[in-house]
């Protein structure tokens, strides 16, 4: 049946596209050790793969969507809880599965060992603080190659998304969320991508300053979607000139140029044969985050010899259910639940007024 309150668009569907993209280049580097293999590395002449394809995607619709959320409802307190409990909910579930389930299953340790190890807390702590780092559980190797320690490289975007976050929240108590602010972080963006080399010394700022430019370029969108037309003629323009950043080799730097357009005019379409999400709820962060350990685990007990094409299916066939249970029993419970926290509380009807008195002439 399908779910009520559903919205008619695509953007669902364009998030779980981005978040299989994602599994479907994982597959490469966790089965190979390396994505030099993975098909769109060949096809944007070797400067992408299809997983950072899917990153970028995920980042311009929560740009455009999360402008939205806090243009209909400026209030810091209420946004923030609704963001924290779009990312925290899902991703507590995971790392403790994660460090107490599937790390006593597949460690070399005796489980007093591992249970007790500095290396599990370190996990625990880092994953669920979003340290931009992948730490490893105590004795478990997935496979012996370049990431058969780490446990979900998945997870490094979600620091930047919630400084993304962040940024919506001092630019809009500052009354600065408008265009123009949105158009000098797209160029913010661009230069980051361009100079990537420089940015190293800046830490966060630095990874913060490579991504906001697909971000900013959704925000962008959102203060344009009444003065620009999406149709199929503009999305064909966009693809052409991805196809020419991806001939002049600027593919990256200037995916947000047409990219995001493409990315917005897909998802505000409506198509109701691929919204999946009516019945299904939206799986797409579920997927994302327990893509990769779940891939891990299908190439752990393959014995690290699985090619990347039983690593995707495999890893398929088990996350897909997996993040239904996420959405349905953590992910929506928890937006329900903020929801309701921060939704406008109206004042209860007054009670019947008895009717006035008469005039009286004096």
């Amino acid at each position: 049946m399908p779910e009520t309150g559903h919205r008619r668009n695509n953007f669902d569907t364009l998030r779980l596209i981005a978040a299989l993209s994602v599994l479907f280049s994982h597959s490469f580097l966790i089965a190979e050790g390396t994505e030099e293999r993975e098909p769109f590395v060949w096809l944007s002449g070797h400067q992408c793969v299809l997983g950072l394809v899917g990153v970028f995607v995920f980042f311009v619709i929560s740009g455009y969507l999360v402008t939205a959320s806090w243009c209909r409802t400026p209030a810091p307190f209420g946004f923030t809880l609704r963001r924290f409990l779009r990312i925290f909910p899902g991703l507590a579930v995971n790392t403790l599965i994660c460090g107490l389930v599937i790390g006593p299953l597949l460690t070399a340790l005796p489980l007093s060992q591992y249970v007790t190890s500095d290396k599990l807390a370190t996990y625990l702590r880092q994953t669920l603080t979003l340290t931009p780092v992948a730490p490893p559980l105590p004795g478990v190797l997935f496979a012996d190659n370049t990431v058969g320690l780490v446990v979900n490289g998945s997870l490094w975007t979600l620091r930047y998304e919630v400084m993304m976050y962040l940024m919506i929240v001092i630019l809009g108590v500052l009354r600065l969320l408008r265009l123009s602010t949105c158009i000098v972080l797209v160029g913010v963006g661009l230069a980051a991508v361009y100079f990537e080399k420089h940015l190293a010394p800046f830490g966060d700022i630095g990874e913060w300053a490579w991504l906001v430019g697909f971000f900013a370029a959704g925000m962008c969108l959102y203060f344009l979607r009444d003065r620009i037309v999406f149709d199929w003629r503009g999305a064909l323009l966009a693809l052409a000139a991805l196809a020419f950043f991806v001939w002049i080799h600027r593919f990256i730097m200037l995916f947000p140029l047409a990219g995001a357009y493409l990315a917005i005019w897909f998802a505000r379409r409506y198509d109701p044969a691929i919204d999946y999400a009516r019945y299904t709820g939206d799986l797409s962060y579920g997927i994302y985050i327990w893509g990769w350990p779940i891939e891990q685990c299908v190439m752990h007990a393959s014995g690290g010899t699985a090619t990347w094409w039983q690593v995707w299916l495999g890893a398929t066939a088990i996350v897909l259910p997996i993040a239904w249970l996420s959405w349905h029993l953590v992910e929506k419970i928890a937006l329900r639940w903020g929801h309701r926290m921060t939704e406008p509380r109206q004042a209860p009807p007054l009670p019947p007024q008895p009717a006035p008195l008469p005039l009286i002439d004096g």
